[in-house]
Parts: C-alpha cells; sequence; structure tokens
C-alpha cells in the first residue's frame, strides 16, 4: 500500500493535497484496492460548494459504490475529465488521479486530517 507524505488523509480515505489556496481531492491507494477494479466515477459540477465532510461524487467498482466525501471545505473549481472518461486511471495512480480541485474556505481544516504516518496506523487498524 502506497501513502505519500505531504498529503492530507481522512479516516473514509479521502487523500487532499494543498497547494496555496486551492487543493487536489482523490481517493487512496487503500481504498482503490479495497474497491477493486473501478469502472465509473460520477464528479460533481464546478462551481459546486461543499462543507466538509459533504459527499461531492461516487465511485463504481465491480465490488461496490461508494459516495467520496470531501476532506475540506471550498468550491470546485475544475474536474478531472481523464478520470471521467478512463476511471480506471484511480486504479493504476490513485494519487496522480485527482478528483476535483476546490479553491479552499478555510486552509485551517486541513490541520484536522491525518498525515502519512497517521494515515497508516489507521489503515493496518483497518487490515
Amino acid at each position: 500500500m502506497k501513502i505519500i507524505n505531504g498529503l492530507f488523509y481522512t479516516e473514509d480515505h479521502e487523500w487532499a493535497r494543498v497547494e496555496g489556496d486551492f487543493a487536489f481531492i482523490g481517493i487512496t491507494d487503500f481504498a482503490q484496492h479495497a474497491l477493486g477494479d473501478i469502472v465509473f466515477v460520477d464528479l460533481p459540477e464546478t462551481d459546486s460548494e461543499f462543507n466538509k465532510g459533504d459527499s461531492f461524487g461516487a465511485v463504481e467498482s465491480v465490488k461496490a459504490a461508494e459516495d467520496i466525501y470531501i476532506p475540506l471545505s471550498g468550491t470546485v473549481i475544475e474536474i478531472n475529465e481523464d478520470i471521467a472518461d478512463d476511471p480506471s486511471l484511480v486504479n493504476k495512480e490513485p494519487y496522480e488521479s485527482w478528483f476535483v480541485k476546490i479553491k479552499l474556505n478555510n486552509k485551517a481544516e486541513a490541520e484536522e486530517l491525518m498525515d502519512a504516518k497517521a494515515y497508516e496506523d489507521h489503515c493496518s487498524k483497518e487490515e
């Protein structure tokens, strides 16, 4: 299982990469592995606003369909058309295959998320 330092993680296995006033959001390697082959990704419209913890989309695999929750409050300014066209990219490169880019409402929310070490510990309890 791959975990990247410098990202923020949720207990529901989403990740956030904060860059200035923006963040890229995706699902972790742990999540994509648990889901299996991803066949569909449901993404929100640009300009959609979400509060931390809101469901902002869904991912469907051969095993299950799961909601995806936004780890930080913000407004969607871009969606990743590449994964909409080819959902299997999430299985191949979960940390490159972000779902949405948001303009953050409150950067301090990131401090409430897990760092790589805490997330690794969290995952070891779920395996």
